[in-house]
């Protein structure tokens, strides 16, 4: 049985996990609701700012934790919805903390308020827990994913905070005030943190799946990990719809060197690919040709045990054909480019990534690990509508740099064989708890 009570627990196998935070809107007056990941080690306390996972920073550095964005199913009900790939996350890291902070009123306020984790991979429920007291709090811890003997447990919690979510990670030893300067000192004996474990593969044998998965309480929208998948995740940026189609997710998975044949003949534009690679080799994904002749490159790498981003134009008129060449196992999965993350802020990576910019034109500051010998390459390219790029600013070797985008809407296509952030010169707006958009 996979749905428990406060304080239960339950074993889980150690494989990808999509996590929703589960309620019911009672309109445009109810609570606005925010689902929120902390990372935490052996001590309970965070290790620094980028262990929180929220709004304002959607994904954990090695890309363990994401923040996926919100679904609407039928009925009111709404999901928030995590991403946790426990194989990724780092030897130091023993919980990650699920929470969910209340705008505009309190979760004594909120309807059929729940958690619930699937496997990425099948769909299957793997945990099921119901909030039934929230009174007065406008912060919950609702779960946490733990180690234990090796492997990794569900804990249901349910534990409340009347201060809001700077009150709950501050309860983690998470300290990040609003005028808390943001400038590093520059120097070559600045450490750098560990990033990206070892990368998982998929199981080789897709399964199908609905686009609802139906629990006791009402049909939530799962966005699923399958071959296609039924339910596209929400638009998370603001591209136009002419760049790229909208279309349910479709994966494949292979062996070595292989040419797919994807049968599908989508509108014309940008699509993005999801690149999962088990262990060492060069990875190189291009688009080919009815006569199966190299057209486009897609996605490229050195790196081991790869889980990166590329992307591709599509002419519109013929099938889609992929040719991957490396060696072990690897996954690709299309999806739409309005799933991209946003560059409109602080944002960091581990290896080839594709963002999307819709902003002003703009100066930005980077900076670059390398690999594990500290050298590598750094690039970004702007692509503008219509499949038309240009190389805006590049790096051999880890180190600093600055470089500027023109005005968007343009994707960056981000080369990168190691760990890397970004951020625009440009001065933003609101503190660092301060919900963006809102």
């Amino acid at each position: 049985m996979t749905q428990i009570i406060k304080g239960g627990n339950l074993p889980l196998s150690g494989e990808p996990m999509r996590v929703a935070v589960v309620r019911r809107s009672g309109g445009a007056e109810a609570p606005k609701v925010d689902a929120a990941a902390l990372l935490v080690d052996a001590d309970g306390r965070a290790r620094g700012r980028g262990d929180l996972v929220f709004y304002n920073q959607p994904e954990h550095a090695g890309s363990a934790v994401r923040l996926l964005g919100e679904a609407q199913g039928e009925e009111g009900v709404v999901a928030d919805w995590l991403e946790i790939d426990p194989g990724r996350i780092e030897d130091s890291v023993e919980r990650v903390v699920v929470a969910a902070s209340c705008d505009g009123g309190t979760f004594g306020e909120v309807e059929d308020l729940y958690v619930r984790a699937v496997s990425a991979t099948t769909g299957a429920q793997l945990a099921l827990y119901a909030v039934e007291d929230a009174t007065t709090e406008t912060a919950i811890l609702l779960g946490e994913f733990y180690r234990r003997n090796g492997g990794w447990k569900f804990r249901a919690v349910g534990q409340g905070y009347d201060s809001g979510l700077p009150a709950l990670a501050t309860d983690f030893g998470f300290s990040a005030s609003e005028d808390e300067a943001d400038d590093e000192v520059e120097g070559e004996d600045e450490q750098v943190p560990e990033v990206v474990p070892e990368a998982p593969v998929a199981a080789p044998a897709p399964v199908p799946a609905p686009a609802l998965v139906v629990v006791d309480k009402a049909d939530v929208p799962v966005p699923y990990s399958g071959a296609p998948i039924a339910a596209p995740l929400p638009r998370l940026n603001a591209l136009p719809a002419e760049f790229g189609p909208e279309f349910p997710y479709f994966e494949y998975q292979g062996e070595g060197k292989e040419d797919v044949e994807t049968g599908l003949t989508l509108p014309r534009g940008f699509i993005a690919v999801d690149v999962v690679k088990k262990g060492s080799g060069y990875l190189d994904i291009v688009t080919l040709t009815i006569r199966k002749r190299r057209w486009r490159q897609v996605v490229r790498s050195r790196m081991d045990d790869l889980r990166g981003v590329g992307v591709l134009h599509h002419d519109g008129q013929s099938p889609l054909r992929l040719r991957i060449e490396t060696r072990g196992r690897w996954m690709i999965r299309l999806r739409p480019v309005s799933t991209l993350r946003a560059f409109d802020g602080p944002v960091e990576g581990y290896g080839p990534d594709v963002l999307a910019y819709t902003g002003d034109e703009t100066g930005v500051r980077f900076r670059f690990e390398g690999d594990e010998d500290k050298k590598g390459y750094f690039g970004v390219a702007a692509h503008r509508k219509g499949g038309h790029w240009e190389y805006r600013f590049s790096r051999r070797d880890r180190g600093r740099g600055k470089g500027d985008l023109p005005r968007g809407p343009r994707l960056l296509v981000v080369e990168a064989d190691g760990a890397w952030s970004m951020e625009p010169r440009a001065g933003g707006g609101g503190g660092f708890w301060s919900r963006s958009g809102s």
